[in-house]
């Protein structure tokens, strides 16, 4: 079975206007140059300012320069500039869904759920991000006598490393709530996607952000990356379980906070009492969105035998009718991916699979016909353990069927493997399916949607389990990783140790008939 190509058509040119360019790198530093290319035509798309190691600490000693002045401001003052940043995003979208398309390969619609994504998370640390952080009283050690009241203080530098999958979202959306609590940000992102991170700062500029206060340095990232984590206070890396261990080693050494958002092998599970035409849509959303190069999507579908044949039929008639192609415009439902290297993996894993036994169900092969790096949406059943595609992320338009008997066993596979990122059931019965869901090892779960309910609802955290992470983004813990709670008591009346006269064992005494009766009557 195999996907719907678009009419022939010309591909997107791979340029983008000189002076936009230099609008966007005038004030960042780097002495080098370095290219980022177009997965549409893999061709070169722009030349950028490459950071070295020394270049690193001028942007740092740039962003301290700026951070306490902008700390000093109130919250509602700085959350008030991702408002207008909200509203500007939104009416100039099309200037930055041109540029998500070129750098990434994905298709608009696609795109869109970038833009989607960054305008929830300026809203709501645009409305909520000053609650966040306000100063919080505390029952003190002795009621009415002790106060203690709890602060929030900024970092200071906070290091972004962003990936190149989601180039908008994992560099803007990470840097707002770090702003709102007052830091200053230095970020790296891919350099092959770079020129939406630098539109982004642009455009919050723009809204009222001082332009020292986020500092972007592009470069080879096994030179860049370490320059950072080297010269900040915190620091949010999103990328591969790999590249995060030796990231979390570094911050390690360094006694700084880290933030690591790290690969997923992400199970749908398909109940025998689900629509089967809800499930199927729900899977090639959730399966093939940005051709797979998602960290929260699906990767293994786990159907109930009563299910799978109806469930497979309205999946594999779905996935054949994908408009994949090269585009701008909105009629194409499956774009490219990213890069030779990501082609390379997907390949891999695919001709691996199927020497082993596996069968393609859809899907399957490279189409060079439509540009460098596209591949079909692949559908395989029969994937056993010894497969690399059966464990390993392949970040790619690829998914496994398996069929399970009862629930027990959808839980033994969902949980198999040394992720916990994302997951997702369907069916009717919504307490089963919640019951289900609370068992699964998954920092978040989806009933009845792939992967955008969990993420879309920005007041929630989000984060991994086992090898997909520390840290949550969104939310509370969202802003509250980049600050650091202070505590400041203050004590009335009397000390708290012996006074009046008192002898040591006469205060215990008395201190022992205070602690039982504070437990007494309910005290925390």
């Amino acid at each position: 079975m195999t996907t719907e190509s678009v009419p022939a058509r010309p591909r997107p040119t791979a340029a983008v206007d000189p002076a936009l360019v230099r609008r966007l790198t005038a004030d960042v530093i780097g002495g080098d140059t370095t290219s980022c290319h177009a997965p549409f035509t893999g061709e070169r798309l722009a030349d950028l300012p490459a950071a070295t190691v020394e270049e690193v600490g001028v942007a740092r000693d740039r962003a301290r320069a700026a951070q306490s002045a902008w700390a000093a401001r109130p919250p509602r003052e700085r959350a008030a500039v991702l408002l207008r940043f909200h509203d500007l995003l939104l009416d100039r979208q099309d200037e930055v869904l041109d540029l998500v398309q070129l750098e990434t390969g994905k298709s608009r619609l696609h795109a869109h759920e970038e833009v989607q994504s960054v305008a929830l998370v300026a809203r709501h640390y645009g409305r909520r991000g000053p609650a966040h952080l306000r100063p919080r009283r505390h029952t003190g050690a002795v009621p009415g006598l002790t106060t203690a009241v709890e602060h929030r203080r900024p970092r200071g530098l906070v290091g972004v490393i962003a990936p190149w999958n989601y180039p908008l979202e994992l560099t803007v959306g990470d840097a707002l709530p770090a702003l709102v609590a007052g830091n200053a940000v230095l970020m790296k992102p891919d350099t092959e996607t770079a020129l939406t991170a630098l539109w982004a700062r642009r455009l919050l500029i723009e809204a009222g952000l001082p332009p020292t206060v986020w500092q972007i340095v592009l470069g080879d990232g096994p030179v860049v990356g370490p320059a950072v984590i080297a010269v900040v206070d915190h620091l949010s890396f999103t990328g591969s379980t790999r590249t995060g261990r030796q990231v979390a080693r570094a911050a390690g050494d360094r006694l700084i906070g880290v933030d690591l958002e790290l690969g997923g092998k992400n199970p749908m599970i398909v109940l025998e009492d689900a629509d089967p035409d809800r499930a199927a849509e729900g899977a090639v959303r959730a399966c093939f969105t940005s051709a797979g190069q998602l960290c929260v999507s699906i990767e293994r579908l786990l159907v109930h035998e009563r299910i799978a044949d109806a469930f497979l039929d309205r999946l594999l008639t779905r996935t054949a009718a994908l408009r994949m192609g090269p585009g701008l415009d909105w009629d194409i439902d499956l774009g490219s991916l990213s890069s030779g290297a990501q082609l390379e993996v997907v390949t891999r894993h695919v001709t691996e699979a199927v020497a082993g036994g596996a069968r393609i169900l859809a899907g399957g092969r490279p189409r060079p016909d439509l540009g460098p790096w596209f591949h079909e949406p692949t559908v395989l059943e029969g994937v056993t353990p010894d497969m690399a595609v059966h464990a390993e992320e392949t970040f790619g338009p690829v998914v496994a069927v398996h069929r399970f008997t009862d629930d027990e066993e959808a839980l033994r596979l969902a949980d198999a493997g040394r992720y916990g990122l994302n997951a997702s059931v369907w069916g009717r019965d919504i307490r089963r399916a919640r019951a289900l869901a609370a068992r699964l090892r998954t920092g978040t779960v989806n009933i009845n949607e792939g992967y955008g309910a969990a993420y879309g609802s920005v007041r929630a955290p989000m984060g991994g389990m086992g090898d997909s992470g520390v840290g949550r983004r969104h939310g509370a813990e969202g802003i509250l990783r980049f600050t650091e709670a202070q505590t400041i008591a203050r004590q009335r009346l009397l000390p708290l140790g012996p006074s009046m006269g008192m002898d040591n064992r006469a205060h215990a005494a008395l201190m022992t008939r205070a602690l039982r009766l504070m437990k007494r009557v309910g005290m925390g």
